[in-house]
């Protein structure tokens, strides 16, 4: 069984509500037919009657909530509720209007914010920036979390490596998606939501590498200097945390390598979540993984949000739509 049956397990086993922003994708209906079909998540697609007739024909929705932003009779909570959110940046009644039925996805995010679902998914037809500007917006950051990363949970086939299931390595890989510059200090927050979202996935301890071309000190760099003040930082903020860096791949997952050069440390040569210097690392990073070595990379999932909203490629398919969909639904029973 795949890593990500055991996440579609844990959605059914208490079915949350997740809504689907993109009623305008083919994708969004084939991925909602399977959903449905298999219980993982109730759902709620937003679109007029004319979007879900023309793109959702064919597809059995049995079981599915349509909302029509146009005549949905809680538009006027949501209207409310966008402005009391944003009436330090002077959102009038008829802004917030035009911006829902423009840009659905606020309208999912103010769904939300309402309680009247748990999460939402989008990015099959949309950007990055599209899917998190509005949650940040509306739902805003967890309590004491600065900014939002994405990860991957990489299941990664007859690996020696990583944490052991099945015969396979499972790793979090993180910032893959999100934050363009890193600091130290985002570095440290990135590995200890990281940690956090292992564990809450894999039920398993997160040993977290920080990773560099560089181990302790192997190489002399700003950027170096970079990863090593975020290992402080991640110390001093999250003592309870296995984390070790600065650190180089091989010295992270390989056991001898990790012995001889990090000797004493606790993760090196075990690591299961691998924190990247960079977006470009990250992102390259997992690609590498997912083509060379066949494996399977679930997400990008976000961490840090006060609500689970989560991101999707805009070259995916159905069946990964299915697959995040679960991932927020576990993450849903988590917040």
């Amino acid at each position: 069984m795949a890593f990500i049956d055991k996440i579609k397990e844990r959605a059914k086993a208490d079915k949350k509500t997740i809504v689907l922003p993109e009623s305008m994708d083919k994708r969004t209906y084939e991925a909602a037919e399977t959903i449905l079909k298999e219980g993982i998540a109730n759902l709620v697609i937003i679109g007029t009657p004319e979007e879900i007739a023309k793109n959702g024909a064919g597809f059995d929705l049995t079981g599915c909530k349509f909302v029509d932003p146009f005549t949905d009779p809680n538009r006027q909570k949501y209207i409310d509720k966008f402005v009391e959110l944003r009436a330090k940046k002077g959102l009038t009644p008829e802004q917030a209007e035009e911006q829902m039925t423009k840009d659905y996805m606020y309208y999912a995010c103010l769904m939300c914010k309402c309680g009247d679902a748990d999460g939402a998914v989008s990015g099959a037809c949309h950007s990055t920036g599209n899917t998190i500007r509005p949650a940040l917006q509306l739902l805003k950051t967890k309590p004491g979390i600065h900014s939002v990363s994405g990860f991957f949970l990489m299941e990664v086939p007859n690996c020696e490596f990583g944490e052991q299931i099945d015969g396979n390595g499972l790793f979090v890989f993180a910032d893959c998606a999100v934050n363009t510059d890193f600091d130290s200090e985002k570095l440290a927050e990135i590995a200890y939501l990281s940690a956090n979202s292992f564990r809450q996935f894999v039920g398993a301890e997160p040993k977290v590498a920080m990773l560099s071309y560089s181990s302790k000190g192997s190489a002399k760099h700003d950027d170096v200097t970079k990863v090593a003040e975020a290992v402080k930082i991640a110390h001093e903020q999250h003592p309870e945390i296995q984390l070790d860096g600065e650190l180089q791949l091989d010295a992270a997952i390989v056991p001898s390598v990790g012995a001889s050069k990090a000797p004493g440390s606790s993760v090196a040569g075990q690591a299961n979540v691998l924190v990247f210097p960079s977006l470009e690392a990250g992102n390259i990073g997992y690609k590498l993984v997912q083509r060379l070595a066949k494996a399977g990379a679930y997400g990008p999932v976000l961490q840090g949000l006060s609500m689970p909203v989560n991101d999707l490629s805009r070259g995916c398919f159905a069946d990964d739509i299915v697959g995040v969909v679960a991932m927020t639904a576990v993450q849903a029973q988590n917040a």
